[in-house]
């Protein structure tokens, strides 16, 4: 398997759980239904952490441009290899909107309001204000990946380093994630949002394309401030 189709599948499998917690949480008629932001959060972040354990080995599993951009600029990944990454990563994500879609097919059409479905897909401000939201997602990101790189280098988390980035993203879901969503990752939010777009979900409204830009542009400065940060300090 080559590192490439090792970011397919691991984006994939984690907007599968992350995509997927958020659909069982809002969907009509779901057995999670009304479950919370703690499922949610819970969700992603043990998404992340499969992700990790299954692709890491193959292509460092980074499953986000903003921890390629972040590694990269730290001088911890090949800027060469950056693009093919990046592309894989959201060929993932898109893959696994899909899944999620399919998986909850019947659940849309019960599904009145047309935001919730999107929520499915994509993020959203709970307050929209451009710049406190481009701040949120570039914090978020920046903490995500400084995070990444400081367990990466503590030798007390070897064989534990994808449990316990899946617990970061788990704090950051529940400490700063209230405000956009917490995207913080560009793949993950722009990929399914793109899927939201062309699937036909039944009752769907508009993909949100005027908030779009902040969840691409927030996570990728903040993970290049992250790896400079990471470089300067550590």
């Amino acid at each position: 398997m080559t590192p490439f189709l090792g970011e397919v599948i691991g984006t994939m499998v984690l907007i599968l759980f992350g995509g997927g917690v958020v659909g069982g949480v809002v969907l009509r008629q779901s057995k999670a239904e009304g479950a919370g932001w703690i499922v949610i959060t819970a969700g992603w972040g043990m998404g992340v952490a499969v992700a990790v354990y299954m692709v890491g080995g193959i292509s460092g599993a980074h499953i986000n441009p903003a921890v390629t951009l972040g590694l990269a600029i730290a001088d911890a990944f090949p800027w060469a290899d950056v693009p093919l990454y990046i592309a894989g990563q959201f060929l993932g994500a898109f893959i696994g909107a899909v899944l999620v879609w399919l998986h909850y097919y019947p659940h849309w059409e019960k599904t009145p309001d047309p935001a919730v479905k999107r929520a499915v897909f994509a993020t959203d401000p709970a307050i929209a204000h451009g710049p406190a939201n481009l701040f949120s997602e570039v914090l978020g990101s920046f903490i995500l990946v400084l995070g990444v790189l400081a367990i990466g280098a503590n030798q007390f988390t070897e064989g534990m380093f994808p449990l316990v980035v899946g617990l970061l993203v788990f704090a950051i879901g529940l400490s700063m994630g209230g405000t956009t969503g917490y995207a913080i990752n560009p793949a993950r939010d722009l990929g399914p949002r793109i899927a939201h777009a062309l699937l036909p979900i039944a009752g769907k409204g508009p993909s949100g394309w005027r908030y779009a830009w902040v969840p691409v542009a927030g996570p990728c400065i903040g993970g290049l401030l992250g790896g400079v940060f990471y470089r300067a300090v550590f």
